[in-house]
């Protein structure tokens, strides 16, 4: 770092220590990184500076990287581009250079990686793109070997997308992890800034915040404003001459704790200092003006000039734009730098001390002054291959014509360093001018159709399904009538693609079968197999079996003929869907995984992606939990390094993530990643996290319907609506509103059945059975109380939800009989069905033990929360058919899960059951001492769990005087001196028994056995 300051250091001594240890720790072998935040001007930098200096006294590489702002305009990768230009000058490090040449792209001294393949829609080619990142990983590693090494990175708040995803996979991917057993570890330290108070809801480094200091080798570092009294000192230790009290409280009021706010209220104060001279201005903007207006013309000249280039300027462009003679110039940097308003570096450039300074002067332009600089540094810029700064000039300067080239070349540099959401910034400018432009100004070789179908390839590949398709609606309508044949089908099925990512099927069906009828199968074209490749999957969601696995039979020979390698994986997961129940079996995913290897081959990470989640959900489905676990790792891993974890198979992993997080009965971890999930999730993407809605629903906890209703608000999403209709019809279920469980689950399978063109969403059998539970408790509540037509009327709505349940596992989406998670819903749903019927003989009783016995033993597949529930009505079955001793141990199963799993309803449940059946939970324990009532039982179990008296007293539903009188009495029964002791002895005598690792053994179950798919089985 090549700042230096003539303030002294003040304060930040404990912040300071911290950054320098973990240098000392990184030169011996620990690597680590450190987020800086802290508001614009409380001191980042010169921390940063003092931590740097420190890295250089004690031997270590220094190298810093910038973050430049330009608005809506973003130069990819300009930290790291710099760092390398640094490492690229030392000769220490030419080898290492030499031995990654992939980085060579960032420099522009060659391809690197190569370019790779794009796929047919003209998507960015994004296995260049993981090169690239795999070259500058393995390139900093080679050079941390050389020479203990510090990375720093300031202003992360205005870094590209490009620079965040290159971050992300720096400090995720074994940079910062220990070295393989008997390689050096990498002695390296990554320090990165960032303005907190810059940081709005929407901020783009929210999302990748969140995700990195989760990371265990990544600590934050806040800088809070600095105590008055360090403010105090530092404003006494910049003047020479003494202050009076006055004046400096007046700057520490005014300072809040900011160094830089108070270093320039200072600077700005008259030369006499008197107390009684005009109130210092409030506004910083205002007081940076006040200091730059004390520098000569030609001074504020230079900084006007500066300003307009952005927080620093090479020292030949601000020359050529200011137009003043060489010595004039120099005076004039010198009495910008002497007033340390301007920093120079030794990269022979100069920067805003500070950005809100040359903020502050940018925003005093006169709007004529403003536009003319702008023109001044677009022409200085054409030729010197800075398309991004030369379109963000010339746009500003109103030169819309060079603006369009300009955009359009840096839409194409993005490209190239696989930017896609740069590249689609500048493509939308290109788009936005083309009509403004004169026709005869407009690049030659592109029209406004290619250009939006460009632009909607590469909103998909950020993430942004929703623009994607309004992209390609406005490809659409340019084409008209008059577009060739397949130009017009690469449109259709570009829309038909899009339209199914955002689950508009029968439009995309629509769209797919157009393209397919407008170009011919013979001769075979590139263009004919995407088509068909699309429209197969279009077909397949709109339940046309035959149709799709006929196009994709012709479609893959094609594809071989043409050696297309991603088109032929695309096919493959196609047929492997076609095929009932196939993704479920080992040869099956063997399939697919050879789908896998051909689309990495091609490069084409999100055919790959949609590879590893039908081989993630095929392991769901048969119940190798295991093997899934394996391939979500897989999938989630390559979605981060590919910068698609916002796309649609990158969620539905996340998804079946949680999900089977859920099932497990590991809630707390469900909860967890939900919540860290919950800032970097696109808005499209919320339902990724719903099993965490799942969670808090089951444990009472409020906001989950509201969370859930919020998750129908905008565009319709099929895996929001399922989410969501879950949440709605259980919580309804939950509160014993049959109606509202009713509406609830009809309006779901309607939106659901809509959605995909499908009439039987698997999730139907769930629903079904939540909404019976609640019906059936309305059929019983009116045949006790006499009305025996209300009872009769749920009777028959019961079975009609019953059919749904049965139909629904019978024969789902992919026309085959559900897993063990949909037939233990169907058990479920038969056990309620057969509560909400008149009992019309004396073997009703015990039909309905049967059948909830039946569902009990179905859910013990692993879902322990579930298994609870069905406990907890299978104990009320053997209770009416007085079977108390076995009522007993199901009720006691079900309450120590729900206790486990935190789901406060379901234990209140069984605890008003145990009371009202007089049941005292597990009665074998009770057993073993006479002496000990079964309400002492009751409350030795909370004892052991550490329940104070009014805890126990608030479970039991007594009082908290009456819970003493009891503990009393057990610790006089069992002759022991306190709690602790009693507990102890209780434990020796087997009254009670430890806490038992259902979680544990759950897994087992589960990992053994098969579950079914609650959300689309078919590829998405």
């Amino acid at each position: 770092m090549a700042q230096t300051f003539g303030t002294p250091f003040i304060g930040r001594g404990s912040e300071l220590a911290r950054l320098t240890d973990v240098l000392d720790r990184a030169r011996n072998g620990t690597p680590r990184a450190v987020l800086v935040s802290g508001d614009a001007g409380v001191g980042k930098t010169r921390v940063l500076t003092e931590a740097a200096a420190h890295a250089t006294r004690t031997d270590m590489t220094v190298l810093t990287g910038h973050c430049v702002d330009l608005g809506d305009v973003g130069l990819p990768y300009l930290p790291f581009t710099e760092i390398l230009g640094m490492l690229a000058a030392d000769e220490r490090f030419a080898a290492a250079f030499a031995a990654h040449p992939a980085v060579g792209r960032l420099l522009g001294t060659g391809t690197g990686a190569g370019t790779g393949t794009g796929t047919p829609d003209g998507t960015t080619d994004t296995g260049s793109r993981l090169r690239l990142f795999d070259g500058v990983a393995a390139l900093l590693a080679a050079v941390a070997d050389i020479t203990p090494l510090l990375l720093v990175l300031e202003d992360l708040h205005w870094a590209d997308q490009s620079s965040r995803d290159l971050l992300r996979f720096l400090l995720s991917r074994g940079l910062l992890q220990n070295a393989a057993p008997g390689a050096p570890a990498h002695r390296l330290a990554v320090f990165a800034s960032y303005r907190a108070d810059d940081l709005h809801r929407r901020h783009p480094l929210r999302p990748l915040l969140a995700e990195l200091v989760r990371l265990p080798s990544v600590d934050r570092l806040e800088l809070r404003p600095m105590a008055d009294a360090e403010v105090a000192r530092l404003v006494r230790a910049l003047r020479a001459e003494v202050l009076s009290e006055t004046t400096v409280r007046r700057i520490v009021e005014r300072a809040e704790g900011n160094a830089f706010y108070a270093e320039e209220l200072l600077a700005a104060l008259p030369g006499d200092v008197d107390p009684a001279a005009p109130a210092m201005p409030s506004g910083l903007a205002d007081v940076l003006l006040i200091r730059i207006e004390q520098l000569s013309d030609t001074a504020q000249q230079v900084l006007r000039t500066a300003s307009v280039a952005g927080r620093r300027v090479e020292h030949g462009l601000l020359r050529d734009a200011v137009r003043l003679p060489q010595d004039a110039l120099e005076s004039a940097l010198r009495e910008a730098v002497g007033r340390q308003l301007l920093v120079p570096g030794e990269d022979g450039t100069y920067s805003f001390r500070h950005a809100l300074t040359r903020e502050a002067v940018y925003a005093d332009l006169l709007p004529g002054e403003r536009v003319r600089l702008h023109g001044t540094f677009a022409g200085l810029l054409t030729g010197r291959a800075r398309s991004a700064e030369r379109a963000h000039h010339s746009r500003e300067s109103h030169d819309l014509a060079d603006a369009l080239t300009a955009s359009l070349e840096a839409a194409d540099h993005a490209q190239v360093l696989g930017a896609p959401a740069e590249e689609l910034r500048h493509l939308e400018a290109v788009l936005e001018l083309w009509s403004a432009v004169d026709p005869a100004a407009r690049p030659p070789a592109c029209g406004p159709v290619t250009l939006t179908l460009r632009a909607s390839a590469a909103a998909a590949h950020a993430g942004d399904a929703h623009r994607a398709v309004s992209l390609t609606r406005a490809a659409l309508a340019r084409a008209g009538s008059d577009a060739d044949s397949e130009l017009a089908a690469r449109v259709r099925y570009t829309l038909a693609g899009n339209l199914i990512r955002v689950d508009s099927t029968k439009a995309a069906y629509t769209y797919s079968s157009e393209a397919l009828a407008m170009i011919p199968a013979e001769p075979p074209s590139h263009t004919w197999v995407w088509a068909a490749a699309t429209h197969v999957m279009a077909a397949r969601y709109m339940g046309h079996d035959e149709d799709a696995q006929r196009v994709a039979r012709q479609a893959l020979r094609t594809a071989e003929e043409l050696r297309l390698p991603d088109a032929q994986a695309d096919l493959i997961i196609s047929l492997v869907g076609l095929d009932g129940g196939s993704r479920r079996t080992p040869l099956g995913r063997e399939r697919l995984r050879h789908a896998r290897d051909l689309a990495r081959q091609a490069g084409n990470v999100s055919v790959e992606m949609r590879a590893l989640f039908n081989l993630a959900i095929g392991c769901y489905e048969s119940g190798a939990l295991d093997e899934c676990l394996t391939w979500l790792s897989e999938g989630l891993e390559r979605a981060g390094r590919s910068g698609l974890l916002s796309s649609p198979y990158a969620l539905e992993l996340r998804y079946l993530q949680s999900l089977i997080l859920y099932t497990l009965g590991r809630w707390d971890e469900c909860a967890r990643a939900a919540a860290a999930d919950a800032e970097r999730l696109p808005p499209a993407g919320g339902f990724a996290t719903g099993p965490a809605l799942y969670v808090a629903l089951a444990r009472g906890e409020r906001g989950a319907v509201e969370r859930a209703r919020a998750l129908l608000a905008g565009p319709f999403d099929w895996m929001a609506s399922l989410v969501a209709g879950i949440v709605l019809t259980d919580d309804a279920a939950l509160r014993g509103d049959a109606e509202g469980a009713v509406a609830a689950l009809r309006e779901s399978l309607a939106a659901l059945s809509d959605g995909s063109g499908n009439e039987r969403p698997d999730i139907g059998v769930r629903l079904a059975a939540l909404a019976l539970s609640a019906v059936a408790d309305a059929a019983v509540r009116l045949r006790l109380s006499g009305d025996e037509a209300g009872a009769l009327r749920w009777a028959a709505t019961a079975s009609e939800l019953v059919e749904i349940a049965r139909s629904t596992a019978a024969k789902g989406e992919d026309g085959t009989r559900q897993g063990p998670e949909g037939l233990a819903w169907l058990a479920r749903a038969e056990a309620e069905w057969l509560r909400a019927r008149p009992r019309t003989d004396d073997d009703a009783r015990e039909r309905a033990v049967t059948a909830w016995e039946t569902a009990v033993s179905a859910f013990d597949y692993g879902d322990p929360y579930e298994l609870a529930r069905s406990r907890r009505r299978f104990a009320e079955a053997l209770l009416a058919a007085d079977r108390r001793e076995e009522a007993a141990g199901q009720a006691a199963a079900a309450r120590d899960t729900a206790d486990r799993l935190g789901a406060v309803p379901l234990r209140d449940e069984v605890d008003a059951l145990i009371r009202r059946g007089r049941l005292a939970g597990s009665p074998s324990a009770a057993d073993r001492v006479a002496d000990l009532t079964a309400r002492e039982s009751d409350v030795l179990r909370l004892l052991a769990r550490g329940r104070t008296n009014r805890q126990i007293g608030e479970e039991l539903f007594i009082s908290g005087k009456t819970a003493s009188v009891h503990v009393s009495n057990i610790l006089a029964k069992l002759g022991a001196a306190g709690r602790t002791e009693a507990v102890a002895i209780a434990y020796r005598q087997g009254l009670i028994e430890p806490e038992s690792t259902a979680s544990a053994r759950t897994t087992v179950r589960a990992h053994g056995s098969a579950a079914a798919d609650p959300h689309p089985p078919v590829p998405r």
